[in-house]
This record gives structure tokens, C-alpha cells and sequence, in this order.
């Protein structure tokens, strides 16, 4: 590895040993970026580097909240905008447990790449807190989520950062947040995506990270004389985007056979009733266990990381960072998998995605293959910008050329820089040499 960049990382790992996330999201990407910097000595000189990989600012706040009960709760929440050289933060909030400020400095990190390989002028951001929506009542929800944004809100803003949902902020927690945020700056204007379309949100956003995930795959396919048409799926998780990348999925005539969540996963040879799934994780909520029961077929297996001992062509991890390792891997190559796309944030651990790229499987990374969920968070950006609202078809559209546009500028990086087919150097490179030359370009800020 280049000196400097291995200096980098060791000042990192001595720094923040707390933050494994984090420094798993920097081991993954700095080693990649080895080639830029044997061409751009520029770039060590004025320590971009340095700068680069700690966040322009992160922001700690306590969230207290009262209960149903009338108990006084205390959360901490979290705002890390990572970098503002190429347009205003973006990026999303987690609600979840198990966030720490490490995760979301690794989970911003991803971010900065993704959003410059869009293409289109957004930084990289990411927030949250260790609040769990999971069994509070709406009443508990909206006051956590009014308490939240009462700190946030000094923080954002349609041209400074504007935050989406993930884990745990969906409809209506976005809805909560924006109505005090709204309340509170007496203004009506596009500082969150992911809104209602009642109330400036754009239509495909529900869909736009599962369906994104399969057109970058059918391009992929594509370019390497491959056909999704007759394909077996596995897809781990069930909600929004492997709902929805099974859905696109089966209209481009694979057959999705596998799905999971924390506790197990189905597996149903005649292809998974995607309706079935639909209504038990979006609309009872309920747990995948009971697919069987449901539709009469299939089988319920506990344990959510079986799913990848299943035969299969295409293998779509869309649940959870780190939860495809080394071992898993060893086992979709022995049974002749074709083809991985991440659909969540890093979830193939930095061992499993090479053992995917030593064995000749095409290798998606998340910061790749997931930015259509921002992409259509964008397009919301600009359809607020105009006080205007577009049909399905129009950001449909937008959203496949942006993914086809992600491939490509993938691909063609990392053949240009002598890697042709290691789309993760693609993807780190092509992310960061945007963002480079737009530091470089504005001085030592």
C-alpha cells in the first residue's frame, strides 16, 4: 500500500478505535485510491487526504422526550455532515439502537461517494438517533421526533443539509419532523426529502432505491453478455428496497426465490408472492415467519444468514451492513453465483467482496449500486426548487439514467486506471476524484 495512504489509515485507526464502522468504510476505500494518488502528487501536497476523511462537522445533541406514561426519556441524536465541496449535505436519518457516532461517520463516508457518483450537486451527510420507533405509540413518535428537530433544525436548511429517512424514519417520522420543522421556521420549503405527496414529495421515492439497485444490475448484466432473464434471486431483507428490488426484478423475469428478515428466511422455488411479503412487512408488520402459512408454499428457515447457502445466479444483499462474510461468500461461489449488487450500506464484509472479486463474480458495491434512493431524493430537491411536481414515468426515467450513468462512470474509471472489472476501485475512485478536485479547487477550507 502507498505510504501516505497507509499513514492515513494508521493516524485513523490510533484515533478512533471506538469507531470499527467507520474505520471498516475508510479500509475498504483509502487502499483503493492508491492509483490516484501515484498520478496526483498534488493531492498529498496540500494534505487533501487528511482532510477528506474527517467530517467538516459533527454535532451531538441530547433528545429528551416524555412517554405515554409521562416518564421523561433521554436520547442522543446525531447530525454528521461530512462534505459540502460539491452542493449542500445530503443524507439520511437512522433511528435504530445501535447508532453510534462511528456508524454514522462511516455511513456519511459512503454517503460523500455516492452522492458525487450521481452525478448530480449533493454532498454527503448522515443522522440519527438511538431512539427505537419499533412498538412506541404515534403520540411517543411525533413528540421524540418533534424534540429531535427542535436541536436539528439550527442545522439544516434547503441549501445547507437536507436529511431523508432510513432505518427506522419512514412516512411518519418524516412527516413529524418536517411539520416541526416547518413550525419552527415559519417556512414551507424543501429542507427534508422523502415527504408525502401531499406535501412536496416526489413520486417512485418509495421505490427508487430496489428498483435503482436492478436497473444498475441489468446494465451490469448487460455489458457482460448476461441476461437477468431466467435468473434465480436471493434477496436478504424485506423491507422498502428489497421489497422493491424484488418487484423490478421480477419484471425483468428473474426469479426471485428467497427473502429474509432478523429472524430467517423464506424460501419458495416457485418464485416469492411479493404481494404476500407486501402486506406482512408493510402493512401488518408482522414477521416472515408466516409466509408459509399465508400462501401455502415455501419454507420459513431461522437464521437470516442461511439465505446465502442457497443456490442462485444473483445474490442482492439489502438488509444490513456486515451481513454477508467471508464464509457466505465461499458458499455463493461454490454454487455458482453470477453476480452480487449491494442494495444496503457495505453489507459484504471488505473479505467477502474479495473473495467475490478473486473468484471472477461481478461485484456491486452499496455506494454504487444503492444511490437510487438519493438520486430520486434529489430529483425531489429540484422539483421543490420548482414548485413543481413530476409524473412516476418522468422520475422513473431519471432515475434509470442515472443508474446507467453510475455504471458506466464505474467501469470506465476503473478501467482507465488499469483495474478493468474491479468495480469497487471504480466506484471509490470515480466517488472521490469529484470531491478531490472540488476541495482542491476551493483552498484549504
Amino acid at each position: 500500500m502507498n505510504t501516505y495512504i497507509a499513514s492515513v489509515l494508521d493516524d485513523l485507526q490510533d484515533r478512533y478505535p471506538h469507531q470499527p464502522e467507520f474505520l471498516q468504510a475508510a479500509q475498504e476505500m483509502l487502499p483503493s485510491l492508491e492509483v490516484v494518488f501515484e498520478r496526483h502528487p498534488e493531492y498529498r501536497d496540500s494534505a487533501l487526504l487528511e482532510r477528506f476523511v474527517e467530517p467538516e462537522r459533527a454535532v451531538l445533541f441530547r433528545v429528551p422526550w416524555v412517554d405515554d406514561g409521562g416518564q421523561v426519556r433521554v436520547n442522543r441524536g446525531y447530525r454528521v455532515q461530512f462534505s459540502s465541496a460539491i452542493g449542500p449535505y445530503k443524507g439520511g436519518l437512522r433511528f435504530h439502537p445501535s447508532v453510534t457516532l462511528g456508524m454514522l461517520k462511516f455511513l456519511a463516508l459512503e454517503q460523500t461517494l455516492k452522492n458525487s457518483l450521481t452525478g448530480l450537486p449533493i454532498g454527503g451527510a448522515k443522522g440519527g438517533a438511538d431512539f427505537n420507533p419499533r412498538a412506541k405509540s404515534d403520540g411517543e413518535v411525533m413528540r421524540f421526533c418533534q424534540s429531535f428537530m427542535t436541536e436539528l433544525v439550527r442545522h439544516i436548511g434547503p441549501r445547507l443539509d437536507i436529511p431523508a429517512g432510513d432505518i427506522g424514519v419512514g412516512a411518519r417520522e418524516i412527516g413529524f419532523l418536517f411539520g416541526q420543522y416547518k413550525r419552527l421556521v415559519a417556512r414551507h420549503e424543501g429542507a427534508m426529502t422523502g415527504k408525502g405527496m401531499g406535501y412536496g414529495g416526489s413520486q417512485a421515492r418509495t421505490e427508487a432505491t430496489g428498483y435503482g439497485l436492478m436497473y444498475l444490475v441489468k446494465t451490469m448484466l448487460d455489458n457482460h453478455s448476461l441476461s437477468p432473464e431466467g435468473m434465480r434471486a436471493v434477496i436478504s431483507g424485506s423491507g422498502n428496497v428489497a421489497i422493491y428490488a424484488a418487484q423490478k426484478a421480477a419484471q425483468m423475469g428473474v426469479h426471485v426465490i428467497a427473502m429474509s428478515d432478523s429472524e430467517g428466511f423464506i424460501l419458495d422455488g416457485e418464485g416469492i408472492d411479493l404481494s404476500c411479503i407486501k402486506n406482512l412487512k408493510l402493512t401488518e408488520r408482522a414477521r416472515i415467519s408466516e409466509y408459509p402459512l399465508r400462501v401455502g408454499r415455501g419454507n420459513f428457515h431461522p437464521g437470516a444468514n442461511g439465505i446465502w447457502q442457497i443456490t442462485c445466479d444473483l445474490a442482492l444483499p439489502c438488509a444490513t451492513q456486515n451481513e454477508l462474510d467471508e464464509a457466505a461468500a465461499t458458499a455463493l461461489i461454490r454454487n455458482g453465483v453470477k453476480a452480487v449488487a449491494e442494495g444496503a450500506n457495505m453489507p459484504a464484509t471488505l473479505a467477502a467482496s474479495r473473495a467475490f472479486q478473486d473468484a471472477g463474480v461481478l461485484f456491486m458495491p452499496g455506494k454504487a449500486a444503492n444511490a437510487g434512493g438519493v438520486a430520486v431524493s434529489a430529483l425531489e430537491m429540484a422539483q421543490n426548487a420548482g414548485f413543481t411536481s413530476w409524473t412516476f414515468d418522468k422520475v422513473d426515467r431519471e432515475l434509470q439514467a442515472v443508474m446507467d450513468r453510475i455504471y458506466h462512470r464505474v467501469a470506465h474509471t476503473a478501467a482507465r486506471y488499469g483495474k478493468a472489472g474491479d468495480f469497487i476501485l471504480g466506484a471509490n475512485v470515480a466517488g472521490f476524484l469529484q470531491v478531490a478536485d472540488a476541495m482542491m479547487a476551493q483552498g484549504v477550507v
